[in-house]
């Protein structure tokens, strides 16, 4: 197997200390209102079992982070701190909020989101809590033209601002320009919509491109990751293991796929899988099989792209498919995986191999549920504590845990 190592100096350089609230006040008042609800911090032992794993040494002599990252609530908090709170976070994609009116909303840990596309076309988006009594405001997707509280009826335009607060005949030193909804930074790359909790951060186009994706843009471009793709369908899983479970199982270099995925292995040529590792970006490619499909049918096509963004999002693009993967955190042994089917217009109206092509992709998904569930058991167990890497196809894996130290030691 082929293995190329790619990392910029940039990656290396001290960041400094960002405030780790994302609630964005709009005046003194609010500050005052707001203080108590900061971030959650983490309990006095999550340092601790950060240093449990040592980033510097080589991948041929390292050990795996401790099973402690994958089962301590308290390292738990820590990462949803440090990781998700900060930094470009993908949260869905621009056909969601293609007109005026359309939102969808999210959750990452404890921060409650919605985005939407307001009367102006401009792109929003905000903590979805209701500034009287915290309710959520909106659910799901769809077209609204404000948001409504469905608890006491507090009224939000699709610019967050209050429109209409019910019943506070006699409330004294109350403005209504302070109440407006609490705003989260967003922006868009290609077809995806991204999002950042963090208070001060510059959204411009090419900034956030070099932070989510530094050098690695171009080769996701010209690899067919773009927006002339058609939506076609979500999928979802619920699964019983760590996020960072998923997250490894996906940056093993194709290690698990001829014993695990035996189908999906016979459409592949192993021999010929390549990692490419960025700033905060890996890259899998691997060329398609040589075996001929029964009736010209092709899923993969000849060739298949793997992209893994830190921390929790994957690009999957083969053939005439694009395919993402949203893994969202919801405890120290539970997560979501959300994916989203993306075609090519070639192909978009061929219902017979939109079906074949996604029962096939479902059972790929059901055999890495039970095996990312197997390893959360095996971590729970004490058997285990750090096991290794196999060097020549785990650099990417290896890559993911050192950034992961990374910040959450910042």
């Amino acid at each position: 197997m082929e293995t190329t190592m790619t990392m910029t100096m940039a990656s290396l350089k001290p960041k400094p200390m960002r405030p780790k609230s994302p609630y964005l006040p709009h005046s003194l008042n609010s500050r005052r209102i707001f203080k108590s609800l900061s971030l959650p911090k983490p309990s006095v032992g999550a340092p601790t079992l950060v240093d449990q794993f040592d980033p510097t040494i080589p991948i041929e002599r390292a050990v795996t982070p401790p099973s402690s990252w994958y089962t301590d609530p308290s390292f738990y908090a820590q990462e949803l701190d440090s990781v998700f709170y900060r930094g470009w976070q993908a949260v869905g994609y621009t056909e969601q909020i293609k007109n005026p009116g359309d939102f969808f909303t999210g959750r990452l840990g404890n921060v409650e989101f919605v985005v939407c596309r307001d009367e102006h076309g401009k792109l929003q988006a905000f903590h979805n809590v209701c500034r009287h009594h915290a309710s959520i405001l909106a659910y799901g997707s769809g077209r609204k033209s404000c948001f409504v509280c469905p608890y006491h009826a507090w009224t939000y335009g699709l610019d967050g601002a209050l429109l209409k607060a019910t019943r506070i005949t006699g409330i004294q030193n109350f403005n209504k320009h302070e109440f407006g909804l609490t705003p989260v930074k967003v922006a868009t790359w290609g077809p995806f919509v991204l999002a950042n909790m963090e208070p001060e951060v510059d959204s411009d186009v090419e900034i956030v491109e070099s932070e989510w994706l530094g050098s690695s843009s171009d080769v996701l471009s010209t690899n067919g990751v773009d927006t002339s793709l058609s939506y076609v369908c979500r999928r979802e899983y619920t699964i019983e293991c760590n996020w960072k479970v998923f997250c490894d199982n996906y940056l093993d270099g194709g290690y698990h796929v001829p014993y695990a995925h035996k189908g999906l292995a016979s459409g592949l040529n192993l021999d010929g899988y390549s990692t490419t590792v960025y700033e905060k970006v890996s890259i899998q490619k691997c060329e398609g099989g040589s075996t001929e499909r029964k009736n010209d049918y092709d899923r993969l096509g000849s060739k298949a792209l793997y992209a893994f963004i830190y921390p929790n999002f994957m690009i999957n693009r083969y053939g005439p498919w694009m395919d993402t993967n949203l893994v969202i955190p919801l405890g120290p042994r539970k997560c979501q995986v959300i994916f989203d089917y993306f075609l090519e217009a070639s192909v978009k109206d061929d219902r017979d191999y939109i079906e074949r092509s996604l029962k096939e992709s479902e059972k790929v998904q059901m055999e890495d549920v039970m095996l990312c569930e197997g390893v959360q058991r095996g971590l729970e167990s004490p058997a285990y504590n750090i096991g290794r890497y196999a060097p020549t196809v785990e650099n990417a894996m290896h890559h993911f845990h050192c950034l992961l130290h990374e910040s959450i030691r910042k």
